[in-house]
């Protein structure tokens, strides 16, 4: 069987392209996933959780507002377009929004239970290969997501080591809880710990090497970075200065909502009132350099990076909420020596998110949130998929089934031409 795209990997961003290509006539999708159904961040799914994004940044509204798959089209399908609009947040909770990929999926060629073994170039198509299946394809999507990042210092503590994408999963018994990182998943979970804390739960201490639990910059021309305009201008620079400018951008991926931040301190306020409750402590500014489970319990050694010095911490249970990687594609192994690589080993990608191949292979390879390095802070935004997703799709078809938009900032991010305005605005 032959088909225009094989997608790999069912997270938001294939979702998307095959909700996109679901309209189109001459353009067929298949998305492979390995799972056997679609789980969105299962570990964290705490029941108020919010989704950091308006509703627009659904698949297909922010290039197709009249899409059959839209968020409001999956609000009017379930009879709860009245209670949202009274509702009156633009951001759904977690668990909506998770519901909502599980509907689109369910009318789209997704095929789960599918995970792909191997995938090679052969008579000028992909052959993209399972225990139980093969398939031709015109052109590869690579969405495969990220997988949980531990870092050094705290490898080898086996069960005394949690990943913050498991934690609701491993509900390990301890009286003593450590978190170690100060982005968004870091702050929920120490809320939920200090929920427990006040009920008469675990001594909860937070660490991160970062010199504050800084609030995400959600104001408006910030958001501004996290539109095609910024994207354009990203990818238009030396990765020298990408490199660099992503350093500079860190608040976009250890810091917390302005909200979660509220709840966090009312917790700690109401624990004024409280006596007897386990000790709780929050460590801004502390590097952990080492770890080891000595006479049943967790040492942490730590250093404290504004004074350089460095102390113990005792504890039972570690939360690393130290982020993710791009997920291993060990079923690329055939084509890789097709695929041209820049000096730190990364994808080279173009603008439309494909990326660089020998010039026998005349199939594309695009790529969905692993491109960071290449289009900058929006690139794992879900605000930036659709669009993504349009452009690929202009790209397999050859012609512009997506209009793109392009009126997107109000701010010009590249220099003015020849000292007239520049030509980069919207």
């Amino acid at each position: 069987m032959t088909v225009d795209v094989v997608a790999i990997g069912c997270g938001p961003f294939n979702l998307g392209l095959a909700a996109l290509a679901s309209t189109v006539d001459d353009l067929d999708v298949v998305v492979l996933e390995e799972r056997p159904e679609l789980r969105w961040h299962s570990g964290m799914m705490f029941p108020d959780a919010v989704l950091q994004v308006s509703f627009l940044a659904d698949l297909v509204t922010l290039v197709d507002p009249t899409h059959p798959l839209s968020f409001l089209a999956y609000l009017r399908d379930a009879d709860r377009l009245y209670p949202f609009y009274v509702r009156e947040k633009f951001h759904p909770t977690r668990r909506e929004y998770e519901d909502y990929l599980r509907w689109a999926a369910s009318r789209l060629p997704v095929r789960f239970s599918h995970p792909v073994t191997s995938v090679r170039w052969a008579d000028d198509r992909f052959v993209v290969s399972g225990a139980r299946f093969s398939l031709e394809a015109r052109h590869l999507v690579l969405g495969v997501g990220t997988t949980p990042s531990v870092p050094p210092a705290l490898v080898g503590l086996g069960e005394r080591l949690v990943h913050s994408s498991d934690y609701l999963h491993r509900a390990v018994p301890a009286d003593r809880v450590t978190v170690v990182g100060s982005g968004q998943s870091g702050a929920e979970i120490v809320l939920d710990l200090l929920r427990r804390n006040l009920d008469g739960g675990p001594a909860v201490t937070w660490l991160t090497r970062t010199p504050v639990f800084a609030p995400l910059d959600y104001t408006k021309l910030v958001l501004e970075m996290t539109t095609p305009s910024y994207v354009r201008h990203f990818h238009s620079l030396p990765q020298e200065r990408r490199d660099a400018l992503r350093a500079e951008h860190w608040r976009h991926y250890r810091a917390i909502s302005a909200e979660t931040l509220e709840e966090l301190h009312d917790l700690l306020y109401r624990r004024e009132w409280e006596h007897g409750l386990a000790p709780v402590e929050l460590r801004p500014g502390v590097a952990v350099v080492s770890s080891d489970v000595v006479a049943d319990e967790v040492v942490l050694k730590c250093a404290h990076r504004d004074t350089g010095r460095t102390f113990r911490h005792h504890t039972d249970l570690v939360v690393a909420a130290t982020g993710y990687g791009q997920a291993p594609t060990p079923f690329l192994a055939p084509l890789e020596p097709l695929v041209h690589r820049d000096s730190q080993g990364r994808y080279v990608v173009a603008l439309d998110h494909s990326i660089a191949l020998d010039p026998s292979v005349t199939g594309r390879v695009f790529v969905a949130n692993a491109d960071l390095h290449s289009h900058g802070v929006a690139a794992p935004d879900l605000g930036i998929g659709a669009v993504r997703n349009a452009t690929i799709v202009n790209a397999v078809t050859g012609r512009e089934v997506y209009p793109l938009p392009k009126h997107t900032a109000y701010t010009s991010f590249s220099a003015p031409n020849d000292g007239q305005p520049g030509d980069d605005v919207d």
